[in-house]
């Protein structure tokens, strides 16, 4: 990333972070009414999640050190979710995401605490979403060069992967994406393989890995910066609308 690019990003950050607390804490004691009622428990989720690259870690291959963080969230699963699971990928249709949650995450208001983040230099508004600690070092073993996506870049609210991928990973049907999923999903050719969540990381990982190169300079930043944060809103209310219809 270029000086320029990341004096940019960060002045960006905090305009836009600031604008959206003002405009959004009004919306707080509704979504947390909505949560308490039909969840009792708390309202934010704090979880540890890894951000930005910090390097190889000494004497253990294929192990990479991260820059560690708390992200908040409005809570969008039961309180006990993690109980039994441990650290685990979230799916697409998650049994321990209420119903509130549902609408939370299909609208991405869930993640609207995190402004707070973003103004503490922790997150970026674009960037790639951060994983936990022991689901990243996994995934880095798995697939290759997934540590990458997260080098010289905070992880973000929203990203190039959220606004062209649905929200596991796996890319809307008759997209471009979905028409090239086949030869950039299961290098080795396995059967009984379809909807595997590695596949649908290394979809995310194709946009993250995109949305770096772009970093690299200044005019192709700024043009796909700029739509994403014009796309963002588009997928939010898209998700509403899927809502609104029962789908």
């Amino acid at each position: 990333m270029t000086p320029w690019v990341r004096r940019t990003k960060r002045a960006l950050d905090v305009l836009i972070s600031t604008v959206g607390l003002i405009l959004t804490v009004p919306l707080y004691p509704f979504i947390a009414a909505a949560i308490f009622l039909e969840s009792r428990g708390g309202i934010f989720f704090r979880q540890l999640r890894a951000g930005e690259l910090l390097g190889p870690v000494d004497g253990q291959p294929g192990r990479f050190r991260f820059r560690e963080f708390s992200m908040l969230k409005f809570r969008t699963m039961r309180p006990d979710a993690g109980t039994y699971t441990g650290p685990v990928l979230t799916e697409e249709n998650d049994p321990r995401v209420t119903r509130v949650g549902r609408v939370l995450r299909k609208t991405r208001l869930d993640e609207l605490p995190q402004f707070w983040n973003v103004l503490r230099g922790e997150m970026s508004i674009i960037g790639p979403r951060p994983e936990q600690p022991e689901l990243m070092t996994n995934l880095s073993l798995t697939i290759p060069y997934f540590e990458e996506r997260m080098r010289a870049l905070k992880p973000g609210i929203t990203g190039l992967a959220q606004v062209l991928l649905g929200y596991s990973g796996r890319p809307p049907e008759g997209s471009a994406l979905a028409a090239m999923a086949h030869e950039l999903t299961n290098p080795f050719k396995l059967d009984g393989t379809e909807g595997a969540l590695a596949d649908d990381m290394r979809m995310k990982l194709l946009c993250d890995l995109a949305y770096g190169l772009a970093a690299e300079k200044f005019l192709a930043f700024a043009r796909l910066e700029t739509e994403i944060l014009f796309r963002t809103p588009l997928v939010m209310l898209m998700g509403l609308r899927r809502k609104s219809l029962g789908r």
